[in-house]
């Protein structure tokens, strides 16, 4: 008796598309809505997981944006350490989509941040992006002049953008209380002091993450009503959780969250598409064979599984899946390392454990 199910494709079930497949081989996951080609220029954004599709995207010769570049002498060990070849402008990890609305409103001069200069040891940071000067800078003035700068090269780098890539990681952030002001990570980490009376814990929500980005996308597509969006959810699982709850479950339903806004998204859009890193990396099939010891960070292997998919997918030359396909790929090596190698500020409340 036929039915809705009869005669679809291998990839709809379960057992030809997973249980009966490769474990090592993640699989048609993901077919493009439309066209990336070497000539596309492609902002990268969004939270740690995204450094490393920046960098492969590079190395693979796409037109990744940069607009606060450093000569080619410089290297990568080096220009990372400062926030340099991270994205396309040195504004650090942008953990939330509210983060990220907040960066295009400030680089478009509609906001400003409260408590935006973090002290630590008479050093002074950018609290919109602590961990671009490691060191700090010596005064607060300082501090402003070089964000003045860097928030002319950010707003260049978005309206240069045919598609913008972004890595959706978090929904749990920290806010100035009165301003709203959101920050990537929370104050004291890096620098600054947290006050309860000041700072506010949020936890950002199914509808509150849909409407940031729509407003986004209405800002971006003011200047360029062509541009395109190529969403992925990190499959990095959080360090900590100021949530209340364990650390797994609180892990679980951000990126359950983060993901059903990619589908909605993606459902309701045609300028909006996804790509599956996230599944390739956390499949069942897998075991988690693509995470190191600490069950969190991803391998260098698990990046350039994710990577050669998207490769694959645009017609890019893609390598033979052999053992040490992932420095053919085109990643240079430091491109190529897990993800404890990424600068995450995250990473640093592991250090806060008791």
């Amino acid at each position: 008796m036929p039915n809705p199910y009869t005669d679809l494709s291998p990839n709809a079930y379960w057992r030809t598309a997973v249980a009966e497949t490769d474990p090592m081989t993640p699989g048609d996951l993901y077919q493009p809505k439309f066209e990336i080609t070497p000539e596309t220029a492609i902002l990268t954004v969004g939270s740690c997981f995204a450094q490393h599709v920046g960098k492969a995207l590079r190395g693979a010769e796409f037109n990744v944006i940069d607009t606060e570049s450093l000569p080619d002498a410089v290297s990568d060990s080096v220009a990372q350490r400062f926030g340099y070849r991270m994205y396309s402008a040195r504004y650090g990890n942008v953990y939330t989509m509210r983060q990220l609305l907040q960066l295009l409103r400030e680089a478009r001069g509609k906001f400003t941040p409260e408590d935006a200069v973090w002290e630590k040891d008479g050093r002074f940071f950018d609290a919109m992006r602590p961990a671009v000067e490691p060191e700090g800078l010596d005064t607060a003035d300082l501090v402003n002049s070089h964000r003045t700068s860097h928030l002319l090269l950010t707003r260049r780098a978005f309206f240069k953008a045919d598609v913008v890539v972004l890595t959706l990681g978090l929904t749990e952030a920290w806010m100035h209380r009165a301003s709203e002001t959101v920050y990537p990570t929370a104050p004291g980490v890096i620098a600054g002091a947290y006050d309860p009376d000041i700072h506010v814990f949020k936890k950002f929500r199914y509808d509150e993450i849909i409407k940031d980005f729509l407003t986004f996308r209405k800002m971006l597509q003011q200047r360029n009503p062509a541009v395109k969006f190529l969403l992925t959810v990190s499959p990095v699982p959080l360090t900590a959780t100021a949530s209340g709850q364990h650390v797994e479950v609180a892990t679980a339903h951000s990126k359950a969250v983060l993901r059903a806004v990619c589908g909605a998204l993606y459902d309701d859009y045609d300028d909006v598409d996804y790509f599956a890193s996230y599944e390739a990396i956390t499949s069942a099939k897998s075991g988690g064979a693509y995470f190191t010891e600490n069950r969190r960070s991803v391998t260098k292997e698990g990046v350039a599984k994710a990577m050669r998919m998207f490769l694959s997918a645009h017609g890019a030359p893609v390598p033979d899946d052999t053992d040490d396909a992932p420095a053919k790929l085109s990643i240079p090596n430091a491109y190529a390392k897990a993800e404890a190698d990424a600068q995450c500020e995250d990473v640093l409340l592991e250090a806060f454990s008791k």
